[in-house]
């Protein structure tokens, strides 16, 4: 999958995966960062276990940054790489590491209805006729 993602880059198309337009890393992101998972992509599950359910058995975090780690290694045969002056991924979508680990290992425990920035929330109740803002104050520290 990190072969693929990287195919931009390598090809000096992009500059960083979340520029990387058509590629599943892209879709991964923007996903993310509204703390979902692209429905037509095959789910990171985090851990394998006894029961669980079908998915790619490691944390998205860390499919993001072996993603991002790996362009920035310089191949004499390609034409583009990941700048190492960049700052690292999460940076470069202003997400703390803190609110990633958060949203990636207790999602489903912290929200049980839309969630994202406080803006949106307060949009999409609007707009659903909702009266109450599950979690906004969750989203708030998360998604500020």
């Amino acid at each position: 999958m990190a072969y693929v993602d990287l195919n931009p880059i390598r090809a000096n198309i992009a500059t960083t995966p979340e520029t990387s337009n058509h590629t599943s890393i892209q879709q991964r992101i923007h996903s993310a960062k509204k703390a979902k998972q692209p429905k037509v992509l095959f789910p990171f599950i985090g851990n394998p276990r006894q029961n669980a359910p079908k998915g790619l058995a490691f944390e998205l975090t860390e499919y993001i940054e072996l993603v991002d780690l790996t362009g920035r290694c310089i191949r004499e045969d390609k034409c583009g790489y990941i700048d190492n002056n960049l700052p690292n991924i999460l940076t470069r979508l202003n997400i703390s590491t803190e609110n990633w680990l958060v949203l990636t290992t207790q999602f489903r425990t912290l929200f049980h209805g839309a969630v994202g920035n406080p803006k949106a929330l307060t949009e999409f109740c609007q707009h659903q006729h909702l009266k109450k803002r599950a979690a906004v104050s969750v989203c708030q520290k998360l998604f500020a």
